[in-house]
């Protein structure tokens, strides 16, 4: 090796930590004696290398074919001028490490220059088509080794939707932000037919940085290397939160997983560690008073509801929901679409119009609310359950949010709100009382429909499954 490549060598090693080190020495090492073959002769010595057959053996099951394959070709594309490995198919100790430091630790262009040849092993531009197929296998392998190696924590893929049309909207929302050098964006066929080169690559890597997070996650992961070192777990911590309050029931989310993660990335850093779920229409029956008993006084939320026609959407709530005529919240607030396209639309700063809910009033409306004004909000569920509208012509004044249902007026199919974050010490102090515990009109309206308390119990479960 000369100078000039040893230095950059070197260069890579030294992003690694002491115990870094020795992490990767062991794994090269066992992944070159797995099959007891693996070398590679340069002059009269032979040194270890590794093969795809090799890396297929260590992998095993933990990633899908097809992403050891990219792995492989990401590796053997480093390029060790004057190696007599440039053209082999073996994978030698310095390629490895330096194909480890550029996805793990290196800059936008040292990602891309590997990103190119995992989309396509064939050198020069690459077509859209291959970007889009190289995404949707990045989101698939992500979802599969996490729930391979049982780091789902505490979700189940029997208790969310199938991610496959999930992984699809995702890799197309990510897609959205590739953009030309003359910096078009495209989308549909225009895509699929463009020629991206490595600057295109790699300024699209630094736009949407959940393709180094998600690389990151299958190298570590399906290689099983440096996954087991502290500061490590922050890459799982921070993309899939922890799922609390589900055990003991039969609910399955109207989420799934790729959608978990493309929304869990968009709230505020402090709550992206724990989801707890507050109410499902499906578990706890369909009554704005039950909604409210179980979502008052519990800090920050998701709502995520299904119309008739199969859309999916929601709304991020920042602050607690209280019943009151005024508008709450704050600017972190969000709403978002699920299906069939995935986008969250955050506030443009033309009102305060975040969150509003109230009921037993004559004199306003009566329901939940998020964005808008009065009786034309961006996302609304009215205290008759069940009705609710999304009206946004052109645009929701408060997120700049599309219509979001199929229909502008719309009939829930189902609903269910996810607290975020650590819940806050109001509620931890008043327990498991709920708004039928201190407002005897709601009390006693449910119990004139002849419906039962449904929350009672339900609510113990939920506080209490804090240690699942």
């Amino acid at each position: 090796m000369g100078n000039v490549e040893s230095s950059c060598y070197e260069n890579h090693l030294s992003r690694f930590l002491p115990e870094e080190k020795t992490d990767i020495d062991e794994v090269f090492d066992t992944l070159s004696g797995l099959d007891g073959s693996g070398g590679l002769k340069t002059g009269k010595a032979t040194r270890k290398a590794v093969t795809l057959a090799m890396l297929k053996a260590r992998v095993q099951e933990a990633l899908p074919e097809q992403m050891t394959f990219r792995l492989y070709s990401g590796m053997k594309s480093v390029d060790l001028t004057g190696k007599s490995s440039g053209s082999s198919e073996q994978i030698v100790k310095e390629q490895f490490i330096i194909f480890m430091s550029a996805l793990l630790k290196g800059n936008v262009e040292e990602k891309s220059s590997i990103i190119m040849r995992m989309i396509s092993s064939t050198e020069g531009p690459v077509k859209g088509k291959q970007i889009q197929e190289f995404t949707e296998d990045v989101i698939t392998s992500v979802v599969h080794v996490l729930s391979y190696r049982n780091l789902l924590m505490g979700w189940n893929l029997g208790k969310t939707q199938d991610p496959t049309s999930g992984v699809k909207v995702l890799a197309s929302q990510l897609l959205s932000e590739l953009k030309l050098e003359d910096g078009k964006k495209l989308a549909g066929p225009p895509l699929m037919d463009a020629m991206c080169d490595q600057s295109t690559i790699a300024n699209w890597v630094f736009q949407v940085p959940q393709i180094s997070t998600f690389l990151s996650v299958i190298i570590r992961q399906g290689l099983l290397v440096l996954h087991s070192l502290p500061d490590q777990a922050n890459d799982i911590v921070n993309l899939v939160p922890k799922c609390k309050g589900i055990k003991g029931s039969g609910f399955v989310s109207l989420l799934d997983i790729p959608s978990i993660i493309y929304i869990n990335s968009h709230l505020p850093s402090e709550l992206q560690h724990k989801w707890r779920l507050l109410f499902s229409s499906r578990v706890h029956g369909e009554s704005f008073s039950q909604l409210c008993g179980q979502i008052i006084n519990k800090g920050p939320c998701i709502l995520v509801l299904k119309d008739l026609d199969g859309y999916i959407f929601g709304g991020f709530a920042s602050e607690s929901w209280e019943v009151k005529p005024q508008f709450q919240g704050d600017n972190r607030c969000f709403l978002f679409s699920i299906s069939p396209s995935l986008m969250v639309h955050t506030y443009t700063g033309y009102n305060d119009h975040y969150m509003y809910l109230n009921h037993g009033q004559q004199t306003i409306p009566n329901g939940l609310g998020m964005g808008g004004q009065h009786d034309y909000f961006g996302l609304w569920i009215d205290s008759n359950y069940g009705k609710g509208h999304s009206k946004a012509k052109p645009r929701c004044t408060t997120y700049n949010s599309p219509q979001l249902s199929a229909n502008e007026n719309f009939t829930l199919d189902a609903m269910e709100v996810w607290a975020v974050g650590d819940l806050p010490e109001s509620a931890v102090i008043k327990g498991k009382k709920s708004i039928l515990d201190t407002d005897p009109e709601a009390q006693a309206l449910l119990e004139m429909t002849g419906k039962s308390r449904q929350s009672d119990g339900l609510r113990e479960q939920i506080e209490e499954d804090d240690d699942n």
